[in-house]
């Protein structure tokens, strides 16, 4: 039976002193053949953000059908205050909906959703919140910018800025960063024309690039109160990256943007000398009390969302618009050719 009151009852919860919280959903099923690399991957991972971040972050790892050997692990980080938050499923459900798990408790101003397998570099998370000063729109930022996504879900930005000069095709400030990259997905190079210029929009002296990827970004935490409210049907893949990390930037008006230049590396499932030596040389930096007042909230705007998205983003997907656009933003005859084929 119960005897007396329950000494938290009725208490308030303490004020979260953290602005900015990492989400990382992990799925290593066992550690031979294609995983056998795994776990110390999300080690540089996990361990790299700790060192970079100049706030006080917090980290939510979600164990998303992980091996008991991986889960014992976890625990051992975990207890040794690497992990802020380790939620733990015996069976797969899947990647969205491991990040679901984490995000629907998840009260920080900023959320950054990454796969295991990124290597954050020094200043990524200053980088990132320089662009989301700098854009008052931006709803999701990607420390890693990556070649041809300046037409991927970036309506809104083309239809406000179209015939501004702020949005221009500049150099690639890191081509090695986008060449290595194109290594972590398999391919064995990436030509010039890839690295040559890349579409980017200008505010004040900050640059960032046109559209993002998936594996590694942060975004405003209001852009999930239009995510769909039922989970993933997908354990990967399929539309659900699409329909709950991009859509609801765009419902919320919000511009999908990455940085200039290169702030984590994509480091794929084996390891290489190169991921040591970079994590060695990052720098443990100070953490601050980082003064987040600055970042505009976003309102839902379902009149730029269908304008933006549905109509503006069909008309520059057409292949005779995108040529007269990509000539109007200053590339020469054979960079459109290699932009449009």
């Amino acid at each position: 039976m119960r005897v007396g009151d329950n000494p938290v009852r009725d208490q308030q919860i303490q004020k979260n002193d953290a602005f900015h919280r990492v989400i990382i959903p992990l799925y290593i099923p066992n550690e031979e053949g294609y995983y056998a690399d795994a776990f110390q991957i999300f080690k540089y991972c996990l361990l790299s953000v700790k060192k970079t971040s100049s706030s006080f972050i917090k980290i939510s790892v979600v164990s998303n059908g992980s091996c008991a050997t991986v889960n014992e692990k976890l625990a051992v980080l975990f207890n040794e205050n690497a992990i802020d938050e380790l939620i733990i499923e015996k069976s797969s459900i899947g990647k969205i909906n491991s990040i679901l798990k984490a995000l629907r408790t998840a009260d920080e101003r900023l959320i950054t959703v990454t796969d295991a397998d990124v290597l954050f570099d020094n200043s990524w998370e200053k980088a990132v919140l320089e662009v989301f000063k700098a854009f008052p729109k931006a709803g999701s930022v990607s420390p890693v910018p990556v070649f041809r996504t300046h037409f991927r879900h970036t309506g809104n930005i083309w239809m406000n800025h179209f015939f501004s000069k702020k949005i221009y095709f500049r150099p690639v400030k890191n081509p090695e960063g986008l060449t290595a990259f194109a290594k972590s997905i398999g391919w064995s190079r990436l030509d010039l024309k890839f690295k040559d210029v890349i579409g980017t929009v200008k505010a004040n002296d900050t640059t960032a690039v046109l559209g993002c990827s998936h594996f590694v970004v942060t975004y405003k935490r209001e852009v999930f109160n239009e995510s769909p409210k039922k989970n993933s049907e997908y354990l990967l893949g399929g539309n659900s990256e699409h329909l709950y990390l991009d859509v609801p930037v765009l419902k919320m008006g919000g511009y999908r943007l990455a940085t200039y230049d290169n702030y984590a590396f994509h480091m794929g499932n084996s390891l290489e000398p190169w991921m040591k030596d970079v994590y060695d040389k990052l720098k443990t930096n100070e953490k601050q009390a980082l003064d987040h007042r600055f970042l505009k909230t976003l309102k839902k705007n379902s009149l730029e969302y269908f304008v933006g998205e549905k109509i503006f983003r069909k008309i520059i997907g057409i292949k005779k618009i995108q040529r007269f656009i990509l000539k109007y933003k200053g590339l020469n005859s054979e960079q459109i050719k290699n932009f449009t084929s």
